[in-house]
């Protein structure tokens, strides 16, 4: 972005030159596009309480005239399933979901007016979802609705949100 310089990276620098500097702390830990901080963050997984939650998210980027953020959490599976081994140890399994989604997206009409930056993350979708709210400073975090058994058992994802989350959540059913 024109105007902003980022710190040189901390690996550069020796690391008492590094510790010496509190005022690069904030800027290392925000390496984030400055476009996009205070943006609305969006859970997106392609289904269909996704793509209302993203509408809607667009609706308010807009208003707000802010940058959207739309996070895919890629699937962990707990190794215990396959090896029954304790304790639960997470392997990542390849997701190639998020390549397809960027893909839908970037051909997107609806998406042609904002800023927005597709955001893949590997684990707990709530802890992911509030981690890149915390790194982009977001103003709010939307996400579709749980309608299913599993969601009912287990606890929604929109419901476990709300009750963490240190910033507003919208909920779109």
């Amino acid at each position: 972005m024109a105007g902003h310089e980022f710190p040189e990276p901390a690996e550069s620098r020796p690391l008492a030159e590094s510790a010496a500097l509190p005022e690069l702390a904030p800027a290392l830990r925000h390496a984030c596009d400055p476009a996009f901080r205070h943006g609305v963050v969006v859970g997106f997984d392609g289904s269909l309480s996704s793509e209302r939650a993203l509408s809607y998210a667009i609706g308010m980027a807009r208003r707000t005239h802010s940058a959207l953020i739309i996070v895919h959490v890629a699937n962990r599976l707990p190794a215990t399933v396959w090896a029954g081994c304790e304790p639960p140890v997470f392997v990542d399994v390849p997701d190639h979901r998020t390549e397809v989604l960027g893909l839908e997206l970037a051909c997107a009409d609806h998406l042609a007016e904002i800023s927005w930056v597709l955001v893949e993350r590997g684990g707990d979708i709530c802890h992911e979802l509030e981690e890149v709210g915390r790194e982009y400073e977001a103003d709010a975090i939307v996400v579709g609705g749980t309608h299913g058994l599993v969601g009912r058992i287990f606890g929604s994802v929109a419901g476990r949100l709300a009750r963490r989350a240190q910033r507003p959540v919208v909920v779109i059913p």
